[in-house]
């Protein structure tokens, strides 16, 4: 579960992209580690559709949309769930462009994770061993300098 350290109101195009990444990060370990897919990631795909639906039929955050709002907000008090105010060919644009978010942020993901195998079971032997992970913990082994690897210069 992530917890946000601070209040917000407003976010960047890229702070949501960078949200769709780490959404898809589980999976693209899962994939990275095992060779498999299994349902560990089913809430994290959910919340990554919902928010890159979003980007598209709420934020204004596509080019192909701009800022033409293309979904309505059914319980503004509950779960923001959102209904397509659109005509079936746009809904079915909507879809492609939401399936190509996701993707480019599984990629995205894939490719941080390969770049910082190491880090990955370094983090994974902390978690087995403790279980939770504080931010600052989380911080901690993520930026402690890895001695198997040569110094960047």
């Amino acid at each position: 579960m992530q917890v946000e350290e601070d209040e917000r109101f407003l976010t960047t195009r890229q702070e949501v992209l960078d949200k769709l990444a780490v959404y898809c990060g589980g999976r693209a370990a899962e994939e990275l580690i095992f060779g498999e897919m299994t349902t560990g990631a089913a809430n994290d795909i959910e919340q990554a559709t919902k928010l890159a639906r979003n980007m598209v039929t709420r934020f204004g955050m596509s080019d192909e949309f701009g800022m033409m709002a293309l979904g309505t907000v059914q319980n503004a008090y509950l779960n923001q769930d959102t209904s397509l105010t659109c005509a079936p060919g746009t809904a079915e644009r909507v879809d492609a462009i939401v399936a190509k978010l996701i993707e480019d942020a599984h990629d995205r993901a894939l490719q941080i994770l390969k770049e910082n195998k190491f880090k990955l079971h370094e983090l994974a032997r902390y978690l087995y061993k403790k279980e939770t992970i504080t931010g600052e913990e989380f911080m901690n082994l993520l930026t402690r300098e890895n001695p198997l690897m040569p110094k960047q210069q």
